[in-house]
């Protein structure tokens, strides 16, 4: 056998290795997706006051669909997911729900924000939600998407304070040559 036969034997060799270590992990990880969720929620849960946004509560809407007069919700919030709606509202089966997403709170809580509008009002249903339930009708999803809204802030944060470095630098230098 020459050298490209081993090669390529010892490659398929360590592939067949690594995908039989990932089956034994998945199966070491099946059934603890909400614990890791949980634990990821309450990690993140102090920065969500800072990179999470305001979301509507209630509002009217103007014969273009523009919302005027919003209420929103008191706590900030990251949107994790979303998924097919339900076709009615839990707390008001005459409302039909257009839209429906998976957030995390400020509380590190995650909930269900369910959106109705009858052409003059948009209105919402807030719904804390377990985690193992999130994890059913999310997905994995939740996790990527709570993992990537914390890269991109701290790359955001990166950007502002390399920004600030260069002005700082910028100002000191402008001060040496006065």
């Amino acid at each position: 056998m020459d050298e490209i036969e081993a090669g390529l034997a010892a490659l398929i060799n360590r592939i067949n290795a690594v995908q039989e270590e990932k089956v034994h992990l998945a199966g070491d990880l099946a059934g603890r997706e909400a614990d890791l969720l949980v634990r990821m929620g309450e990690m993140a849960a102090p920065l969500i006051g800072e990179i999470g946004v305001s979301l509507l509560q209630a509002g009217r809407q103007d014969s273009q669909g523009e919302i005027f007069k919003p209420q929103y919700y008191r706590e900030k919030m990251i949107v994790l997911g979303k998924t097919d709606p339900m076709p009615y509202r839990p707390d008001d089966a005459s409302k039909q729900v257009a839209d429906q997403y998976c957030v995390l709170t400020e509380k590190g809580e995650f909930a269900e924000l369910m959106y109705s509008a009858d052409g003059q009002t948009v209105d919402s249903y807030f719904c804390p939600l377990d985690p193992a339930e999130a994890v059913e009708i999310y997905g994995y999803d939740l996790m990527l998407m709570l993992y990537r809204a914390l890269q991109e802030y701290l790359r955001g944060d990166e950007e502002t304070v390399e920004a600030l470095g260069k002005t700082l630098a910028f100002l000191k230098e402008e001060a040496k040559s006065k």
